[in-house]
């Protein structure tokens, strides 16, 4: 149809990741390459920093909603095991204890008051810090890069011990570390969910593994960044400086800079995916017997929840409304009317 003139060079030329060598990857994906004709600046193009057509297909849930989580699928096997023990234990007339968990009845219905939109706060960090805790239990390999290691990048004045790399964390501690930065900085139970969906996106574009020697690090990054992309009133790389006394500014500002690279500049969150997130770290409370608070429905819990849906049966009847084409009354109908003809 004519003549085309290209402000961008080839495919060919533009720096991609390589797929088996991650020690690499960060220095191979900053440098850029341009042709010999073309001297001036260049300047790498959005489409260039896309997600590769066989990855993006089927093995990244942080992207597509059809995928199943990671986190689900490490934590299948210790679930599949405590389930066999707990049912030897049932034949064995052994008794695991009482039951915790409250049923509803016919006169007492317990509900929680954890959604979608808005997930318990304490919960949802215990169930995000459970799938780090099995990312981690459960690894393949110990695949990390520089900047992600604490003892190369301490977090604290205090020596890291030599044992470090090789004693896998406990629930426990991983959950106070993350309590931690989200009750200094107020964060909420949403930017939980998606710290864990930058967390698994980290590990499927860059190849790394979560492992006992940088889990701090890679959680600190990807709460970083998740605190200022989804709440309104982002927390500055220097409060997190405050809130762990001995790490620089510099330091924060490089690991968010190469966190960002590694992620190929991808901070978007469908809503599908963060919804399979939210239930599926819901499943993995449920196989853990983390249960969420339960209380009674009392009649301002019910009239609360009966407003609620009220209010979302109205919205969805207005958008009905506006949708449907309005049909014409007959009776408004005016015909057409003949002037009477004039015989002569």
């Amino acid at each position: 149809m004519g003549n085309t003139v290209s402000c961008c060079v080839s495919p060919e030329s533009s720096p991609k990741l390589p797929s088996r060598q991650p020690a690499k990857r960060l220095e191979e994906f900053t440098s850029t390459e341009v042709s010999d004709d073309n001297t001036g600046p260049y300047l790498q193009h959005i489409s260039d920093r896309e997600v590769p057509d066989e990855l993006a297909l089927e093995f990244n849930p942080s992207d597509h909603a059809r995928a199943s989580t990671i986190f689900l699928s490490k934590s299948q096997t210790d679930v599949r095991d405590r389930r066999k023990s707990n049912h030897i234990n049932h034949i064995n007339c052994v008794s695991p204890g009482p039951l915790l968990k409250k049923y509803s009845s016919c006169s007492t219905i317990f509900i929680d008051d954890s959604t979608v939109s808005q997930p318990n706060l304490k919960s949802t960090i215990k169930c995000v810090t459970l799938a780090i805790y099995y990312h981690i239990k459960n690894r393949d390999s110990d695949r990390s890069l520089d900047i992600f290691d604490e003892k190369l990048h301490p977090l604290s004045k205090e020596p890291v011990p030599d044992d470090y790399a090789y004693v896998d964390p406990e629930h426990k501690l991983i959950y106070r570390f993350v309590r931690t930065l989200f009750s200094a900085a107020q964060l909420t139970a949403e930017c939980a969910i998606v710290t864990l969906v930058y967390l698994e996106r980290l590990l499927t574009y860059a190849e790394l593994d979560i492992c006992p020697a940088n889990w701090k690090r890679i959680v600190l990054g990807a709460i970083l960044l998740a605190s200022k992309v989804w709440d309104d009133q982002a927390v500055w790389n220097v409060d997190y400086c405050q809130i762990l006394k001995d790490i620089t500014v510099e330091d924060m500002n490089e690991m968010e800079r190469q966190f960002l690279e590694l992620l190929q500049f991808n901070i978007n969150v469908p809503a599908s995916v963060y919804a399979k997130y939210y239930f599926d770290l819901r499943q993995l409370a449920d196989d853990n017997n983390l249960n969420f608070p339960l209380e009674p429905l009392n009649n301002q819990r019910a009239q609360k929840l009966e407003a609620i849906s009220r209010l979302c049966e109205d919205k969805y009847k207005d958008l009905s409304k506006a949708s449907m084409r309005r049909s014409i009354s007959v009776d408004n109908l005016v015909g057409v009317r003949h002037s009477n003809a004039v015989l002569s």
